[in-house]
């Protein structure tokens, strides 16, 4: 077996004895070469003290920590759901920001805080387990679905790794949703997510129903023409453990979301960065709110009227960050293009219509559009 190399980070230059940079065969556990083997993050920080693998240290025009703008946080729109509001303001509100920003932080959203806290203890519980346990959920190889537990999501340019391990499967509709990728430990794991979907429900419905005012449609029209009942939530769970080098690394690198919206929760830890007038900020952490990202098939149905954001993850150096993002998206089989309503002779088309199961391939295999 081949053991990678570590850059010394804090020299940022190669050390010249192959025999400092390798443990000796003899001293590797069973433990230790299954650890390479795998390569998941969190084995990767346990191993990794002061250095990071070559293959997490960023290019220089992505490393946070010389393209963060510092001491600046930048407060996204933040918007009041609760019932009592104008509901011309909350229209208003969601319209800007969702042409302008293409990100806000909603409040009062109706999903109780003890949900929500359940939900980030149980993901959190399942990341704690023995590394056997979590590869019983891995994405089996050669899967073109992206369920399941696992590291990489997408083709990298030149071989270069995210810090982040994660967990995805589908929590709506009930027919979509295959449970052989929800763990069973914890044992409570399945009923707080269930719970957590059932809420969710009103906070779509809402974001929907504005977006479609919005573009001058009925309330209704714009989720029909995302699928409608066929919408599927598919949830993510990314783990962020600490990192030595949180200057050289990113968690996910820059992206826009390739859903119609994506809703996020985030744990306490900061480490969401957007990208606004060319530069990138960190987005100020409220506590309790949700994330909402505007993604591209969204951007895509409106001819560009909303914008779909563009942002990436920091990591820390100290503590362990975790979100809990949940996609909006239609079936694989289902045609996305610019709604007939918003094109015309004076406003052409922006976008090709095609099916959404072959824009998520071309997406994450940087394939042209």
């Amino acid at each position: 077996m081949r053991f990678r190399r570590f850059r010394d980070t804090q020299t940022q230059s190669e050390r010249s004895q192959k025999g400092k940079d390798l443990k000796p065969a003899s001293a590797c556990t069973f433990s230790d070469m299954k650890k390479m083997v795998l390569e998941r993050v969190q084995d990767v920080a346990s191993l990794s003290k002061e250095g990071i693998p070559e293959e997490y240290i960023r290019s220089e025009d992505e490393q946070p920590g010389s393209t963060t703008v510092q001491g600046g946080v930048l407060e996204v729109p933040t918007i009041d759901m609760r019932d009592d509001q104008d509901e011309e303001k909350l229209l208003r509100a969601i319209v800007e920001a969702s042409k302008h920003w293409g990100m806000f932080q909603v409040v009062n959203h109706e999903i109780p805080a003890e949900v929500i806290t359940k939900l980030q203890a149980v993901g959190k519980e399942f990341f704690e387990l023995p590394q056997e346990e979590k590869e019983v959920y891995a994405k089996p190889p050669g899967s073109q679905s992206i369920e399941g537990y696992g590291t990489m999501l997408q083709k990298e340019l030149g071989g270069k790794k995210g810090w982040v391990d994660h967990l995805f499967h589908k929590i709506w509709p009930p027919s979509a949703i295959n449970y052989h990728f929800w763990p069973k430990n914890p044992p409570s794991y399945r009923e707080t997510n269930e719970k957590y979907a059932k809420y969710l429900h009103g906070v779509v419905d809402k974001l929907f129903k504005s977006l479609s005012l919005g573009l001058g449609f009925e309330g209704h029209e714009l989720k029909e023409a995302a699928g409608g009942d066929e919408l599927v939530y598919l949830l993510k769970i990314n783990y962020y453990p600490p990192c030595p080098r949180p200057d050289l690394a990113l968690g996910v690198v820059a992206h826009t979301d390739m859903s119609f919206f994506t809703i996020l929760v985030p744990n306490e830890v900061d480490g969401l960065q957007a990208f606004k007038d060319g530069h990138w900020y960190n987005v100020k952490y409220i506590p309790n709110a949700l994330v909402i990202h505007i993604g591209d098939q969204i951007e895509i149905l409106s001819n560009g009227k909303y914008k779909s954001v563009l942002h990436r993850t920091t990591v820390d150096k100290e503590k362990t960050r975790i979100s809990w993002p949940v996609f909006l998206e239609p079936p694989s089989d289902f045609e996305v293009g610019p709604h007939p309503k918003l094109v015309n002779e004076d406003n052409p088309p922006k976008y090709k219509t095609k099916k959404y199961g072959d824009y998520v391939y071309c997406k994450l295999n940087k394939i042209p559009q």
